[in-house]
């Protein structure tokens, strides 16, 4: 689909419409962590104040989703809301989901790969997210490899995230990701972040904590006609991440559960998210949060200084 032809299925809200008129910064948040990744209504309040969060450092948010057989470039209070206590009920929607969702009419929170394909189209480069799905644990025999990666092969959009979530093997899940060439820069500190943790006992592939040399790196990349996006990791807040080897034990019992009910497929990260906050006695939801704020904050600076680039 090219994006003049795509353009008809955007409807951007008045605030994101002005944005870019203006040739203000947006930035393009997701709606799966909303609909699938928190509890009602602690998802709907994190959504308002990362929102806000964006709104404070100068860019204008963008929270997508698909509603009434149109993607949504913004939402309103009442939307976030309406999609917040929906919950599992709403579609979770990837890049194969989206005609769909779109053809059904049906309410959809997007993912990793289906909002980077809808910023794209609407023309954002930067989008916030929490922590992006990979290679899952024991993929040799499931093959089940997230759609995220292959999506941050092919679309040219940077996306901020406190790298990979902690349920998945990082360690292939970045193989996947230089096999594809996609840069992979921490922010922060030398070690890709591992979403509750900080550390994942992986370096990326190199450091840049300055916005303005991260969006000329991203730039640079561009200019060259090498498509595809670039992956920004970002560690969660110190005062809530959860250390590495003890949220460890929390994710195998989690995994056993999952395994146990024989949950597969797009079903397992809800699932193990809900468990682990169950286990971690809401550790594991403090951190999700504070995470996401803080790549909001990481995503803002970013789209500034690209824009100031243009």
């Amino acid at each position: 689909m090219n994006p003049s032809a795509a353009d008809a299925w955007l409807v951007r809200s008045a605030a994101v419409a002005a944005a870019q008129a203006e040739g203000r910064a947006v930035v393009a948040l997701e709606s799966t962590i909303i609909a699938h990744g928190m509890p009602y209504p602690q998802n709907v309040r994190t959504a308002r104040e990362v929102e806000d969060i964006v709104r404070r450092l100068g860019a204008e948010p963008a929270t997508i989703a698909v509603m009434g057989g149109r993607i949504r470039i913004g939402l309103t209070r009442d939307e976030l809301d309406l999609l917040g206590a929906e919950g599992h009920a709403a579609r979770k929607v990837s890049r194969r989901d989206l005609p769909a969702a779109l053809s059904s009419g049906a309410l959809g929170a997007t993912t990793v790969a289906a909002t980077m394909i809808c910023a794209a189209l609407a023309g954002i480069e930067v989008f916030v997210t929490g922590g992006i799905g990979g290679v899952h644990r024991g993929a040799a025999q499931s093959f089940d490899i997230s759609a995220d990666l292959q999506e941050l092969a092919r679309t040219s959009v940077a996306v901020v995230c406190a790298g990979a979530k902690s349920i998945l093997d990082i360690g292939l899940t970045l193989e996947y990701l230089e096999t594809h060439g996609v840069p992979v820069l921490a922010c922060g500190q030398d070690d890709f972040a591992a979403f509750y943790s900080r550390e994942s006992g992986f370096r990326a592939d190199c450091r840049i904590d300055d916005a303005v040399e991260q969006a000329r790196f991203i730039r640079t990349k561009w200019a060259l006609g090498l498509a595809g996006g670039v992956l920004v990791s970002a560690p969660a807040p110190e005062h809530a991440a959860i250390p590495r080897e003890e949220i460890a034990a929390d994710i195998d019992a989690a995994l056993a559960d999952a395994k146990s009910r024989g949950i597969t497929g797009k079903a397992v990260t809800p699932f193990l998210l809900a468990r682990l906050n169950a286990l971690t006695g809401g550790r594991s939801l403090a951190a999700n949060i504070a995470l996401v704020k803080h790549n909001a904050e990481v995503g803002a600076r970013l789209a500034q200084a690209l824009v100031s680039m243009r």
